[in-house]
């Protein structure tokens, strides 16, 4: 046996990290943390969301127009929408006293005729309709509070 093989089998002690290496690692991972629940987050709102499932349940015999807001569990713009734009407390109020607001699922299948109706494909989809059911607005796409309370007002 040679002396090299020896004194290669003899485990070398491992050095200590800094402390501020630690303290760095540690850091980014409680801020990683914190950015994803805040990615994730889309607190409660006061607005009155219906759900519906057919066209007929969708046009309602009222004076109030209808905001119908395309969606899915998965959509990161959706929450970002339901956390900066519909808990805002002039959007509610607009929304509530003017509107007559429906959310729809369209990983939902029973709401696969209403998505492809209205080619609601991507998500978020935000469509406005007049008291007679027709299309009077259709965006596809996130919208910021402020194009979005312009939107609700010019109606």
């Amino acid at each position: 046996m040679n002396s090299n093989e020896i004194i290669s089998d003899i485990k070398q002690p491992k050095k200590k990290t800094h402390p501020f290496w630690r303290f760095f690692w540690l850091t980014f991972l409680v801020v990683s943390l914190g950015y994803a629940w805040y990615s994730f987050y889309a607190p409660s709102n006061g607005i009155k969301w219906s759900t519906v499932s057919n066209q007929e349940s969708l046009i309602n015999n009222s004076n109030k127009n209808t905001l119908v807001f395309f969606t899915a569990e998965w959509c990161s713009p959706c929450r970002i929408m339901k956390r900066e734009v519909f808990a805002d407390k002039k959007v509610e109020e607009i929304m509530n006293s003017k509107f007559r607001a429906i959310l729809i699922d369209v990983d939902n299948p029973k709401t696969k005729e209403i998505v492809n109706q209205y080619k609601a494909n991507v998500t978020p989809t935000t469509i406005l309709l007049d008291s007679e059911g027709k299309v009077v607005r259709h965006i596809v796409g996130k919208i910021e509070k402020d194009k979005f309370l312009e939107m609700l007002l010019n109606i």
